[in-house]
């Protein structure tokens, strides 16, 4: 068909304790933008059967590195027909929320862990029992210690192609499992390209019969997790010191409203080993990645930079995440109070006692 092209329009659906990704095709005249759509909210846990139609409002639209040419990938906001948006669509708060703060100029950059299957096992397990215990996988080489590498360099290229904002990839702690980074952009942007990043994951791994997996705790036993370290700046953190300090102390204020929306189990994953904090807790440190919140040690020398809250999970839904950073951070820092002096960080918080975060996203 001559004089059209190809958009996959991608959104997130209603599906719980964690939402999924759902796309689908459609052919669009060459020169004209990819257009409002509709699909079926009863199929994919966002409508009763007898009103079953949502809408599809493209909001992010790159090129598709899948299919290539001329065609698209359009990244959709979930409307009513109203064209409100749908009580599943957790973007539209971010937007809010960054337009309120616009001033503070945030940064983020997330770095998506995610673990790799080969039917019912982790890639690079054998077929019973365990592999080595964990020490030389992480940024290894050779196949006795890399699994995956064809996927993650065929997903690293896909993402480059589509302009995402990709930092860089390696292979993480435990066999089969794998980073990517996105950012740093603001709010709404890096969650815009960190959920079509995580679509083109799995559409390239399909090609190699491979299934990725977001779940925080994929291993039972001595095996690290998966989590979405975000890292975060404001302009006025990224000019002194005190404002980095400050930024840690604001996200202990509401330790228990983060942790309960930053990803289903995250109490499997936030143990107090496995390079975790406890979910139980709160503490932020230099240089600590035992830590929820950690300064990074060049931030600590320089006198400026940036933060890594380490607590979300990999499943987390990443405008959920930076919605609330930015609200807690921004929002303390908004305050009238007096100026306090850098100090050294807290070694630990008085625990704060968080609920399950079963449900939640």
């Amino acid at each position: 068909m001559s004089g059209v092209y190809q958009a996959e329009y991608i959104w997130i659906d209603g599906t719980k304790p964690t939402a999924k990704l759902r796309a689908k095709g459609k052919t669009v005249p060459i020169g004209k933008e990819p257009p409002i759509w509709g699909f079926d909210g009863s199929s994919t846990n966002q409508a009763p059967g007898d009103k079953s139609d949502c809408v599809l409002k493209p909001v992010f639209v790159c090129p598709d590195p899948v299919r290539g040419g001329d065609n698209v990938l359009a990244l959709c906001e979930v409307l009513y027909t109203d064209l409100t948006p749908h009580v599943t669509n957790t973007r539209a708060a971010n937007v809010a929320i960054a337009k309120k703060y616009a001033s503070f100029e945030s940064w983020f950059g997330i770095e998506q862990e995610y673990t790799f299957f080969a039917g019912s096992r982790p890639l690079g397990f054998p077929p019973t029992g365990f592999p080595a215990p964990q020490g030389g996988y992480y940024c290894g080489i050779g196949a006795d210690e890399v699994f995956g590498r064809d996927v993650v360099e065929a997903h690293f290229s896909a993402c480059i192609k589509a302009g995402l904002s990709i930092a860089g990839i390696n292979a993480e702690v435990m066999p089969g499992q794998w980073e990517f980074q996105i950012g740093p952009l603001g709010p709404t942007e890096t969650s815009d390209q960190l959920w079509v990043a995580r679509y083109l994951l799995y559409r390239i791994a399909e090609n190699f019969d491979i299934s990725a997996t977001l779940y925080p705790k994929p291993v039972r036993g001595d095996w690290n997790g998966a989590g979405a370290h975000t890292n975060f700046s404001t302009k006025q953190m990224r000019q002194s010191y005190a404002p980095c300090v400050a930024a840690c102390e604001a996200l202990g204020t509401r330790a228990e409203l983060h942790i309960a929306n930053y990803g289903f189990a995250i109490e499997e994953r936030l143990t107090g080993f496995h390079e975790t904090a406890s979910w139980k807790e709160f503490k932020y440190g230099v240089s600590d990645r035992g830590a929820s919140v950690r300064i990074p040690w060049q931030v600590a020398k320089e006198g400026k930079g940036y933060i890594e809250d380490r607590r979300p999970n990999a499943n987390c839904d990443p405008y959920v995440v930076t919605r609330l950073i930015v609200e807690t951070v921004c929002g303390e820092a908004s305050k009238p109070t007096k100026a306090v002096a850098a100090k050294k960080p807290a070694a630990a918080k008085k625990p704060v006692l968080a609920k399950r975060a079963a449900g939640r996203r």
